[in-house]
């Protein structure tokens, strides 16, 4: 097996572990890829993500800041940061990252909405209800593009199930 694939398999492993709630050992696979290559940004995201959700924020914000290093502008990194240090106590320094990553990304919904429970949280009632607006106003958008892209399927689909039809009766 190439070094490529031993990455890929080491990291799709480490998702499995992930998605099995075995969060040790999608932690020690992460570890394994992170030490063969550790400027991959994917690893260092991913192991942040196993971190912040066993609730160990040091790690995850180092990860998170590690990834940052490597590549600035990657807004889910600091949104992630962000929900980290929020989760860590740190509301300012957590609020910066929530605003960074919507400079990076204007339509980053999931980044609007952690801001704008960290506002409200910091009693900035006005300001969380426009990024409360924001995140209504992205999520329909997305939801009329999979309509439009749903319906543009279906009349190709009927398309070519009427052509197929036309032939079969010649």
């Amino acid at each position: 097996m190439d070094r490529i694939d031993r990455k890929k398999d080491l990291f799709a492993n480490a998702m499995s572990n992930l998605m099995k709630d075995k969060l040790g050992i999608s932690i020690d696979l992460l570890n394994e890829l992170i030490d063969t290559d550790p400027d991959d940004k994917l690893a260092l995201l991913a192991r942040g993500s196993v971190y912040l959700k066993i609730g160990n924020t040091e790690n995850a914000i180092g990860d998170f800041s590690r990834t940052l290093q490597i590549d600035s502008s990657h807004p889910k990194a600091y949104h992630l940061r962000g929900l980290a240090r929020e989760m860590a106590g740190d509301d300012d320094e957590a609020l910066k990252d929530f605003n960074k990553a919507i400079d990076i990304d204007s339509e980053y919904g999931a980044a609007y909405y952690s801001r704008a429970t960290l506002l409200t949280k910091m009693g900035q009632e006005d300001l969380a209800l426009e990024d409360m607006k924001m995140v209504n106003h992205l999520s329909n958008r997305n939801i009329e593009s999979f309509a439009n892209e749903n319906n543009l399927w279906r009349s190709r689909q009927l398309q070519m199930e009427n052509m197929m039809e036309s032939e079969m009766q010649r």
